[in-house]
Formats: structure tokens, C-alpha cells, sequence
């Protein structure tokens, strides 16, 4: 009985070390994930317009200077890249360099932006006056701007508008500063931050005009959950625009994936219960109420469920998305 119990014990301690040993070589691997997004009557000049998408790093180091994403990031064709939040790990974080260092060795920024992630430095500080955190303005020197309405990619006579999904759904003005079901900066409340953001939102109002004529990605780092959608639909205060993709990232995948079961959780306060979501929205792309959703899995983990902050059966990734008509 006793040479049974040691065989047992030490057949259950190797497996132990071989799934770490295949955690550790699996978390620090970087995939990319590909996908193909039809969107109806997409303009001829937009066809195949790829963007990269690059999400929740958490400060996770893919070798010396992020030399490993880069080299990925570099190797691939695209015309625009985003990073959609959670690039560092906590809003009082000083630890840049593991963002910075990713910026300064991409070659191609022509068109980058950033929307930012409940655990990055707050975009904006008052001294008295309103102005973008040194977080946001050293990652603008390298290249990247903060998302803060709406931007624009033009091929010929199409265009493509980038736009901030939270600021988007505002209805009218005087709504800015009503946040529903996301996390808010402590200044929401500011007047000169209201102020600003209404300021913001006038930009919005060349979509009202030209919504069905052009194509529209909105950005955010939360993913849109079914019960949200439905919500700002019916909403007094908000508008659903014509959205042909939505893209965010927030979710890890679920950080930790049982084989054949999928993600155990996911951080969504809009299910009721966020234990074993259904698979198709956890990650990748899913349609609700006609409206297409992209989500990354990111390449870092956080410790939403403490002491687990790890990612298990779930490599990091970055995604390459290709319109398609």
C-alpha cells in the first residue's frame, strides 16, 4: 500500500511540474490570432484593410527592450494598429518602460492609437488647467495618440473613422459625465473635464451625417456585453451609431482556460454571473443585435482572481483583423 501511494504521489508531482514547465513556456510565447470581418458595402478601396491590434501587456516583458514583440509586431502588414488598454498594471504605476520600450521599436505608426484600460495611469491631470498625464504624452512622443473622439484613415475617397466607443454613445452634451456600468476617472465629476469632454463630443457630430457612407471601428477596452447593448439601445441617454466593428480587449480570454470547458471567469459586472461564460464571448468575434465585436485575449494576466496571476492554456496573442466585403 505504501509503494502504491509513493508511485501515485510521484506520477501526481510530475504531472505538477509539467504543467508549469508548459505554463511558464506558454505564457511566454506570443501568437497571433487572425480574422477575417465582413462588413456590408465596404468600399472598394477598403478591401483587405488590416488592423493590428495589441491588448492588456500588464507590463509583461517579451525580452530585453520587448524584442520578441516587436520582431512580430514589425513582421506582419498592416495600416493601422491599436492598443486597447491595460498596458500597465495600476493607475499609479511608474512602470512605462515596458510600454514605451514596445512603441519606440515599431516601425510602422503612421496610424496607432491608444483607448486606455481600467488599470492604466488616468489620460488627463489638472495643474490647474486640463492637460493629457505624462503617461499619455510620453507615449505620444513616440508615436501613439490617445483616442480621446474620433479619428480618420482616408484611401482615395473612403475613409475610415476610428472613434472613441464610450464618448460615441452620448447622446447630447449635457449626458457627458453619466457613465453607465464602466469604471470612471476620480476627476468625472471636474468642470473642466465635463467641459472638455463636451468639447470632445461636438467632433462626433460628423458621424451623424455620414454614418451609412462610411466605415466606423469604434474602440474601448471593455468589451460591449450583450445586456450593454441592449441597454444603450433602449437608453434615453445614449445613442447605438452604426458601428461595423467594435474592437477591446479587457477579458484575457479568461486568463484561465480549462481544456474543453473554456474560460472559468471573466471580469464582466453586466452578466449576472461572470463564472463559465458562454465561449463565444470570451474572445474573438461574435454579433449581437447586429452589431460585430472583436475581443483580444491580450498578452498579459492581472490577479483579478487573487494569488492566479498567471494564464493557463491560453498563450498570449496579438490579433490581425482584415476587412472584408
Amino acid at each position: 500500500m505504501i509503494k502504491v501511494s509513493f508511485k501515485l504521489l510521484a506520477v501526481f508531482l510530475v504531472l505538477v511540474l509539467c504543467l508549469v514547465l508548459y505554463a511558464l513556456w506558454d505564457n511566454n510565447r506570443i501568437t497571433t490570432a487572425e480574422q477575417a470581418v465582413v462588413i456590408e458595402e465596404l468600399p472598394e478601396q477598403l478591401e483587405g484593410f488590416i488592423i493590428l491590434q495589441v491588448s492588456d501587456l500588464h507590463e509583461k516583458m517579451f525580452g530585453s527592450n520587448q524584442k520578441r514583440l516587436v520582431d512580430v509586431i514589425n513582421a506582419a502588414e498592416y495600416d493601422a494598429i491599436v492598443f486597447t488598454g491595460d498596458m500597465l498594471d495600476s493607475t499609479e504605476s511608474k512602470n512605462e518602460a515596458s510600454f514605451y520600450s514596445l512603441l519606440e521599436g515599431i516601425d510602422n505608426k503612421q496610424n496607432a492609437w491608444f483607448v486606455p484600460g481600467n488599470t492604466d495611469p488616468y489620460p488627463y491631470q489638472f495643474t490647474p488647467e486640463i492637460e493629457k498625464s505624462a503617461f499619455i504624452k510620453g507615449m505620444e512622443d513616440r508615436g501613439v495618440k490617445l483616442l480621446e473622439s474620433l479619428d480618420t484613415v482616408e484611401i482615395d475617397d473612403a475613409t475610415v473613422y476610428f472613434v472613441n466607443f464610450e464618448l460615441s454613445i452620448i447622446k447630447r452634451p449635457e449626458h457627458v459625465g453619466s457613465n453607465e456600468g464602466t469604471v470612471t476617472p476620480p476627476y468625472e465629476s471636474n468642470e473642466r473635464y465635463l467641459a472638455y469632454q463636451q468639447q470632445l463630443w461636438e467632433e462626433m457630430k460628423v458621424l451623424d451625417a455620414s454614418e451609412e457612407a462610411n466605415t466606423i471601428i469604434a474602440l474601448n477596452h471593455y468589451p460591449v456585453a450583450d445586456p450593454r447593448i441592449e441597454h444603450i439601445q433602449n437608453s434615453s441617454k445614449r445613442v447605438w451609431r452604426n458601428y461595423d466593428l467594435i474592437m477591446a480587449g479587457h477579458y484575457h480570454g479568461g486568463q484561465i482556460r480549462v481544456p474543453f470547458l473554456g474560460a472559468i471567469f471573466v471580469p464582466e459586472p453586466w452578466y449576472n454571473n461572470a463564472l463559465f461564460p458562454p465561449e463565444d464571448r470570451v474572445k474573438g468575434l461574435w454579433e449581437h443585435k447586429q452589431a460585430q465585436q472583436y475581443v483580444s485575449a491580450g498578452l498579459g494576466s492581472s490577479d483579478a482572481i487573487p494569488f492566479i496571476r498567471f494564464r493557463l492554456f491560453n498563450p498570449p496573442e496579438i490579433n490581425i483583423i482584415k476587412l472584408e466585403s
